[in-house]
């Protein structure tokens, strides 16, 4: 196994790996393992892990704060889209004790000192575009049907999306778009983070290899993808305090599928 100190010459030579066919048992054991990885340091990854509920609640106080409700459900559920970059941390210390390392929580750094932190950086930043696409899209979709004043109140807002046939039509064509952003998002990262920081493969021989497990894996990959879906949403309540649970589990138990899915 690849480790921290691999060169450049390393990330251009590997092909792309092969992919194992999977089931559902093998979701809940990268599950349970993900859970064990908690268990194992668990003052060490709730720290990391703050960072993610932290950032949800800023999002939502400064979208209340300035008069843009209306982005506060594109918001934080976009952000789930970034979920997989803000993990990186979470993979290197499951990687670390995989192989019986020191996995205290500076380790979780160590990442930023790769070779391959280009790489990450490339893939995170196309998270983050469609995490903007997203943004935008549903900021538009607002404007063209709804067009409410900047000033509307939040109880106008809710009356206007919950009793008009333009906010109907908002909800569904707004939860369509991100339906497909997210499909995106989660077949271009389930695997390449994990992969890349194990192995130094470029940024496109881990996006081909996440595309192609999901590709080998569909009924399973959208199993799991489920099962994300219903953990983070549990992990929103109360008040996104869960994700501080929910978060390094999910992480650890993606670094655990990645070693199941790539041979």
């Amino acid at each position: 196994m690849a480790n921290l100190d691999g060169t450049v010459h390393d990330i251009a030579a590997l092909s792309q790996p092969r992919i194992r066919i999977i089931t559902t048992r093998d979701l809940h054991e990268a599950l349970l393992r993900g859970w064990d990885d908690f268990k194992a340091q668990p003052s060490h990854l709730v720290f990391i892990a703050l960072i993610y509920p932290v950032a949800g609640i800023l999002l939502a106080q400064l979208t209340v704060s300035y008069n843009i409700f209306p982005l506060l459900f594109p918001l934080l559920s976009g952000f789930a889209l970034l979920g997989p970059f803000a993990a990186i941390g979470l993979y290197e210390i499951s990687r670390r004790r995989e192989k019986g390392m020191d996995t205290s929580w500076v380790h979780a750094f160590a990442v930023l000192r790769s070779r391959s932190i280009g790489q990450i950086a490339l893939l995170g930043a196309m998270l983050t575009g469609l995490f903007l696409a997203w943004l935008f899209s549903a900021w538009f979709l607002y404007r063209g049907l709804l067009g409410l004043p900047a000033d509307v109140s939040t109880t106008d807002f809710l009356r206007a999306v919950f009793t008009t046939a333009d906010g109907w039509i908002m909800m569904v064509i707004g939860n369509a778009i991100g339906l497909l952003l997210a499909i995106l998002a989660f077949s271009i990262s389930v695997v390449s983070f994990p992969l890349i920081i194990d192995r130094h493969v470029d940024a496109p021989t881990a996006i081909r290899t996440s595309i192609a497990a999901v590709e080998a894996n569909p009924r399973v990959m959208m199993y799991w993808g489920l099962m994300v879906t219903g953990l983070l949403v549990l992990g929103c309540l109360p008040m996104l305090v869960g994700l501080i649970v929910v978060m390094p589990v999910l992480g650890h138990a993606t670094w655990h599928l990645y070693r199941k899915l790539v041979d």
